[in-house]
């Protein structure tokens, strides 16, 4: 049962483990709090300046690295992991540079790429390194126990789920325009990907797209339907001018189940109306979910007989689903 291995992430010990930390910026410090959570603190920050990363190192006890990742990495050793939490745009040069220089597990930040084609080529240059997308939903302690339900009961007949984006909260200048150019794999893919590592990939499936905003030209309504190589009927909608939230429900023969929000879960049994809510435990509850999970089974790569994380051709294929959703050019 892969729920009881999330939960029993919290007896193990990584308290040996050397981490490289490359990026200073908000998620960073998420990720500095769940090392701080698995017990870890050889911890190096490697950032451009101090600014963020001084302030990053004196709060966790962590070593504190300047100059960035092109100057830097040559200067490295070999860590038990490298975590790059950078912007999108930087993380496959980076990436390269870390295999380049004997780095042997590595977490790119999600989703590595706004491009299928680059995640493609990436797999095609790292070797015999194991390296992850931090896709950190697919390790939600709920996301667990529905998959391990699921299994029980037959697996999932149908699906549906809701991509609609708080665009008024979209913060514009501080990225490239391409990144919200195609905002659905900025940002939308967290809900996609979480969806179809549960029910399966789509096989036979219709995408329509209407309107668009000028930062947004390819649509800013979104409807969907098909079927998965699981045999799962789904169904997505999202309208980007609309207030709305993500969400995802799942039904089999036996319940069904919703994730709203994402981090929770509910069941509705056959025959009654009614959602209950499933409590879950959190092995790690001062941390956001899914985060210290995921560097764990990053740090011990047994641990993904049962949890297994989204690799690059993964990534590629999740944000091919995506370039159909949202109508993006493929070849850029």
């Amino acid at each position: 049962m892969s729920y009881q291995t999330i939960l029993s992430l919290k007896n193990r010990s990584f308290s040996g483990k050397r981490v490289l930390l490359v990026g200073a910026a908000w998620m960073a410090n998420e990720y500095c709090k769940a090392l701080q959570a698995l017990g870890i603190s050889d911890v190096t920050i490697l950032s451009q300046s101090l600014e963020r990363s001084g302030l990053l190192g004196e709060t966790y006890g962590f070593e504190v690295l300047d100059g960035g990742y092109e100057k830097r990495f040559p200067e490295l050793g070999n860590f038990d992991l490298v975590i790059l939490s950078l912007p999108e745009h930087e993380c496959m040069s980076a990436l390269d540079l870390a295999i380049q220089h004997g780095q042997h597990q590595i977490l790119v930040e999600k989703p590595g790429s706004l491009y299928s084609h680059r995640l493609q080529e990436a797999h095609t240059r790292v070797g015999n390194a194991r390296v992850r997308v931090a896709y950190n939903r697919v390790t939600y302690p709920n996301y667990w126990m529905l998959a391990d339900r699921l299994k029980a009961e037959g697996g999932a007949t149908s699906v549906h789920y809701m991509i609609t984006e708080l665009v008024h909260t979209i913060p514009f200048g501080n990225n490239p325009v391409d990144f919200y150019e195609r905002w659905g794999c900025a940002n939308t893919l967290h809900v996609i990907s979480m969806v179809h590592a549960l029910v399966g990939m789509p096989v036979d499936w219709q995408a329509y797209q209407n309107g668009g905003f000028d930062w947004h030209p390819s649509g800013d309504r979104f409807h969907g339907a098909g079927i998965t190589d699981q045999d799962c009927l789904f169904s997505y909608q999202g309208d980007w001018t609309s207030p709305g939230r993500w969400g995802v429900e799942v039904h089999t023969r036996e319940n069904s189940y919703r994730m709203i929000p994402m981090e929770q879960l509910h069941v509705c049994p056959v025959g009654q109306f009614e959602y209950e809510h499933l409590p879950c435990e959190l092995p790690y509850p001062e941390v956001k979910q899914g985060v210290a999970e995921q560097l764990a089974v990053m740090l011990d790569p047994s641990l993904e007989r049962d949890v297994p994380l989204i690799d690059l051709l993964s990534a590629a294929t999740y944000t091919s689903v995506a370039e159909t959703i949202f109508n993006y050019p493929v070849d850029r």
